[in-house]
């Protein structure tokens, strides 16, 4: 079996991030019975950003996962031994959550040497990030450029990270219930009815594609 490790930094369960990450999954499944998918979600767990404690710098003995115990222990080392990563958050402030950014401090920084700056994950696999936003296409570039130097990192350990967002997300079922002037929820709803669909098809499309590298490089 081959394992895809697909982590859910958002905070609901069921809108427009949990949605994307799902049709990923379902695009991998489809691809082989080979391909198994475990989703694991960021706000149901108790843990923390680097605590620079430099263990996985220790001399004779650096390590590429971190080793700080607590709740994203085992899943950190669940990805080390994966075949293929998902990461997908809601965009706040132009950046991801604080949890997926926690959870990617915890999985990156051990990657780095301070002997020459390079990056060495525990296996090269492919990944995908989706990030879902208010934003729309255009104002979406600030998103990457604030995320640039994760995703530098991701790139250059990896080799191989796609990308499959969602942009100018419909932000709640019921507008009237909340102070959301500011929002055409007409526009917003015409603009998911328009698009929605396609975004979801594209999240599928990327999960199949994901699947068919690894069991390609197999």
């Amino acid at each position: 079996m081959k394992k895809i490790i697909i982590i859910d930094g958002g905070p609901r369960k069921t809108f427009n991030t949990a949605s994307m990450l799902q049709k990923i999954a379902e695009g991998a499944v489809s691809e082989s019975e080979e391909i198994e998918v475990k989703t694991v979600r960021l706000y149901g767990m108790d843990y923390k950003g680097c605590m620079s404690c430099l263990a996985c710098k220790i001399k004779d003995k650096a390590v590429n996962v971190c080793k700080f115990r607590d709740d994203l222990t085992p899943v950190l080392e669940e990805v080390a031994q994966a075949d293929g990563l998902v990461m997908g958050s809601p965009i706040y402030f132009s950046e991801v959550t604080a949890q997926l950014r926690a959870f990617l401090e915890r999985l990156i920084f051990p990657w780095l040497s301070y002997n020459d700056y390079s990056l060495t994950a525990p296996k090269r696999i492919p990944v995908i990030l989706t990030y879902t936003m208010n934003a729309n296409g255009e104002q979406a570039k600030g998103v990457y450029q604030s995320m640039g130097i994760i995703e530098s990192c991701l790139d250059r350990a990896m080799g191989d990270v796609e990308h499959v967002d969602a942009h100018n997300t419909y932000q709640v079922k019921n507008y009237d219930r909340y102070e959301l002037a500011g929002f055409s929820e007409e526009a917003k709803r015409e603009y998911r009815e328009q698009n929605w669909e396609n975004d979801l098809q594209r999240a599928y499309d990327a999960g199949h594609r994901m699947a068919e590298k690894i069991l390609a490089n197999q």
